[in-house]
């Protein structure tokens, strides 16, 4: 009995540590950190389209899905790809529909472009080339239901613009409805 509350207690203090390490919420909970995480464990990657006036642009992503993997996000990261990023889908990842979200870049060492995606899937705001290490909140300025994390630059680069749909495979993650 004595030997498997040390081992509870060990993995609850590793979790707790974990956590304090890497979330990266700011304000209310209601935000979230902009990038972070490593890449230790396996990721579930998923095709993101985004049709903008100048095509269609797919890219490879990592999921967070839930409240912990939102919260580290790309947090650390240095090995992002042109074509990947991160998916924070459903956001916020208990659920409760969409709501305004706050990320930042604390601790994240890489320009982000913070793409927040309606309910509708259509892009309400970018934010782009956000600055690395920067504990200045960057806000949706108006309820969305997910958000994608892209290397700082790609959205002026491929032309992705407010008002552009973006969609991903159904049941992979939380969808946006099709219009």
């Amino acid at each position: 009995m004595a030997k498997s509350m040390v081992g509870v207690r060990a993995a609850a203090a590793a979790l707790l540590m974990l956590c304090a390490s890497g979330c990266s919420k700011i304000g209310d909970g209601s935000g979230n950190a902009g990038s972070g995480g490593s890449s230790s464990q396996a990721e579930v990657l998923v095709p993101v389209t985004i049709a903008s006036a100048t095509g269609k642009h797919v890219f490879t992503v990592e999921v967070a899905a839930t409240t912990a993997r939102q919260a580290q996000g790309l947090m650390f990261r240095t090995d992002l790809k042109p074509d990947g990023g991160m998916l924070f889908a459903p956001y916020p990842a208990d659920g409760g529909g969409p709501r305004e979200a706050n990320f930042w870049m604390k601790d994240t060492p890489t320009p982000l472009d913070i793409v927040f995606i309606r309910a509708d899937g259509t892009i309400a705001t970018i934010a782009e080339n956000t600055v690395p290490f920067s504990e200045t909140p960057v806000p949706s300025r108006e309820p969305v239901a997910a958000v994608l994390e892209l290397i700082g630059g790609r959205s002026a680069e491929l032309g992705i613009a407010e008002g552009d749909k973006v969609s991903w495979p159904a049941g992979t993650v939380a969808t946006p409805p099709a219009k």
